[in-house]
């Protein structure tokens, strides 16, 4: 894992001796910035302007030297987006004299934690570090709000799994002060809202899509632009070992250069055909493995060998989205790599190993499974996650379209979501579906949000209501009409644990003029669903970190959220619009012979691939929650997860996702408590497993 970490304000006699391990200074002085981990070289830029006012760049930014000196400078006249408007993903920190600026990107993948210590703010971009150095305990409450509303920052504010440490939300910059106290690190919005009375004029559909063309184009080859990277070569003879001993002890490695997922989807192969087709240097070098002349790019694909074993509809969309991989990769400018897997890439396998991440995510149950597809891709590797999220229209978008007086917009997605639940409404005349549909978004846009809050903080008291969101795709979509509704995994909690939850909801909604600042629904919803998605996607990181290798998924970008942002509403809402808009893309690019089906989801294998995990490796995740530390904490009831388990692998249709966010969770408390070290360095530190105070073995 890599990060950065600084402080301002902190008394000399503590910030004297100590420092992270493994650090490299950045700046010295009393308000020092460092950073640890395996950087590479050219992932860490210095810029120096006039005077005290200094850049430090972390990550991959497609902007020259001049260009940052020039967006420095703005930025210290408080224009701070222009650290934010460069291609590419990156942290940006700026030193104007005794003031320090650091903000965090627009989805929330590049994330600034920060804390009080030593009479100043320590900051950095993990929060574990910062729970080392104050000595911080585990935050109960905000686990338990995590599971029971992921998507709701009413709930989880700015809060961490550690008490004391807080999180800069997406769209803000943490500004510090040499010399403050603690009540001068100040968050600031940096992104210009929208308004909400008189808006601005929509942005014509091919202009739209012209710039999420150029974003996405731009965020590719600022990777291609970057050193190409190969592992490190065989340390040589080892006494005792020969060479094929060596090569079994080490981990697995990527390939050398740039490469990318084929899943079939549309995502993935917008960007392996965008990589594949930009002048320059190819991503691919020439002679790896069994690369041809002519091949740019290695492309993988993850074949589920499970799936297509099954002889259900699921193995069916899996063999079509097969067949899509294998009709793109014809194109020869593409190295084709399928990798097959078996049981041992199912979900829930290998729960024992792997890192320790940041926080507590869903991709802790298929870090195996992901492990196994990218431990056979390159040393930078494009991942289509996020399209979903910044392309997509959050079904609560429905309720914006209302307040718009733009009612005709809403029969294409209503008829589609009606077609998509006709097996679950067979016995209902035709027009009930759609009808229950636009009744649930008028009701969103006819209240306010005050009365929304309030109204998940008493669902959150009623166990029969909590025990019967989600469901279907129906009763999902009309969980999503709302401004705040329970997650998944809400049901499996106690009830004083949602009591908890619950009076946070009731906090925010008795703030004075909250209504005020809380904007439409489909957009507040939209941006919540996003900051929750790119929180997970980082710790999807985090944990399927393969050595010498970097993941990058240029959806999250902030010119890409951006354009993807201006994108109008009317087409968003569309069924297909992703698709559509993604073959605009490669179209505008030059790609125009794309494979029958382009841009067909499965969205039952997610569910099918869980459940297959879950029926192999039952009898691991029951004993898992024999003593379970969720229930030492008082979130759950350690037999209720476990008849959960079995029932739900006997077939019995259960939220997975609620199921899976509960064993993950339960994971990552087993590895804060068996870690060892800690992230500081000095003589008579602090117990580096301060923050499992309150949660016994």
């Amino acid at each position: 894992m890599r990060w950065l970490v600084g402080w301002c304000g902190a008394s000399a006699s503590a910030a004297r001796d100590i420092q992270p391990l493994g650090a490299m200074p950045l700046w010295e002085g009393p308000d020092p910035l460092w950073a640890v981990g395996d950087w590479r070289p050219d992932e860490i830029r210095l810029v120096y302007a006039d005077g005290d006012t200094h850049l430090a760049v972390f990550g991959y930014c497609g902007a020259d030297d001049a260009q940052l000196r020039r967006s420095l400078v703005s930025a210290r006249a408080g224009a701070l987006r222009q650290l934010t408007t460069w291609p590419g993903s990156y942290t940006a920190v700026a030193r104007f004299g005794r003031r320090t600026v650091i903000p965090t990107d627009l989805a929330g993948t590049r994330p600034v934690f920060h804390a009080g210590w030593a009479g100043g703010t320590a900051y950095a971009t993990a929060a574990l570090p910062l729970a080392d150095l104050t000595e911080a305990q585990l935050d109960v409450e905000h686990l338990a709000a995590l599971l029971a509303c992921p998507e709701a920052p009413e709930a989880t504010g700015t809060g961490t799994p550690y008490r004391g440490v807080h999180r800069v939300p997406p769209g803000h910059a943490l500004t510090l002060r040499e010399g403050g106290s603690r009540g001068m690190a100040v968050t600031v919005d940096y992104e210009p809202a929208t308004p909400t009375v008189v808006a601005a004029p929509p942005v014509e559909r091919e202009e739209a899509i012209a710039g999420v063309r150029e974003a996405l184009v731009e965020a590719v080859r600022t990777r291609l632009a970057a050193p190409r990277h190969a592992p490190t070569r065989d340390p040589g003879p080892v006494p005792g070992l020969g060479p094929a001993d060596r090569r079994a002890a080490r981990s697995p490695e990527p390939a050398p250069g740039v490469g990318a997922d084929l899943s079939g989807g549309s995502a993935s192969a917008t960007l392996a055909l965008l990589a594949a087709g930009l002048p320059g240097m190819p991503g691919t070098i020439y002679g790896t493995g069994t690369t041809l002349a002519g091949e740019r790019l290695l492309a993988v694909t993850f074949n589920d060998l499970t799936a297509a074993a099954t002889n259900g509809p699921t193995a069916v969309l899996r063999a079509a989205e097969m067949e899509r991989a294998r009709a793109i990769a014809e194109n020869p400018r593409l190295h084709h790599l399928v990798v097959p897997a078996g049981e041992e890439a199912l979900p829930f396998a290998d729960l024992d190993a792997g890192p320790l991440t940041d926080e507590p995510g869903p991709s802790l149950v298929t870090t195996a499974r992901h492990r196994h597809r990218l431990a056979s891709g390159s040393a930078d590797h494009l991942i289509g996650n996020g399209a979903r999220q910044v392309l997509d229209a959050h079904p609560a978008r429905l309720a914006d379209l209302l307040l718009d007086r733009r009612r005709r917009h809403l029969l294409r997605p209503v008829t589609a979501l009606a077609r998509a639940s006709r097996g679950e409404t067979a016995n209902r005349p035709a027009f009930v579906v759609p009808f229950t549909v636009y009744r649930a978004a008028r009701r969103l846009a006819r209240t306010s949000y005050t009365e929304g809050i309030a109204g998940a903080a008493h669902l959150l008291r009623q166990p029969h209501e909590v025990n019967g969101a989600g469901g279907s795709a129906l009763g999902a979509s009309l969980a999503a009409l709302a401004w705040c509704r329970p997650g998944p995994a809400a049901r499996w909690l106690t009830g004083e644990a949602l009591a908890e939850v619950s009076i946070r909801l009731e906090a925010v909604a008795a703030r004075p003029r909250a209504s005020a600042a809380s904007g439409r629904p489909g957009a507040r919803r939209a941006r919540a669903a996003l900051a929750r998605h790119a929180a997970d996607h980082r710790v999807f990181e985090q944990a399927v970190e393969v050595r010498h290798q970097r993941l990058h998924a240029p959806f999250y970008d902030n010119q890409v959220v951006r354009a993807c942002q201006a994108l109008p509403e009317s087409l968003r809402v569309q069924p297909g619009a992703r698709a559509d808009v993604l073959r605009a893309v490669l179209t505008g690019a030059g790609v125009r012979d794309l494979p029958p089906g382009w841009g067909a989801t499965t969205p039952a294998s997610h569910a099918e691939t869980l459940r297959a995990g879950l029926r192999a490796h039952v009898g691991d995740l029951v004993d898992l929650f024999d003593a379970p530390l969720l229930a030492d904490a008082g979130l759950i009831e350690a037999r209720t997860i476990r008849k959960a388990l079995r029932s739900a692998a006997e077939g019995e249709p259960l939220p997975l996702d609620g199921l899976a966010d509960i064993v993950s969770t339960e994971v990552w408390l087993r590895r804060l408590l068996t870690r060892r070290g800690s992230c500081w360095t000095a003589e008579g530190h602090h117990d580096p497993r301060a923050v499992t105070s309150g949660v016994s073995p």
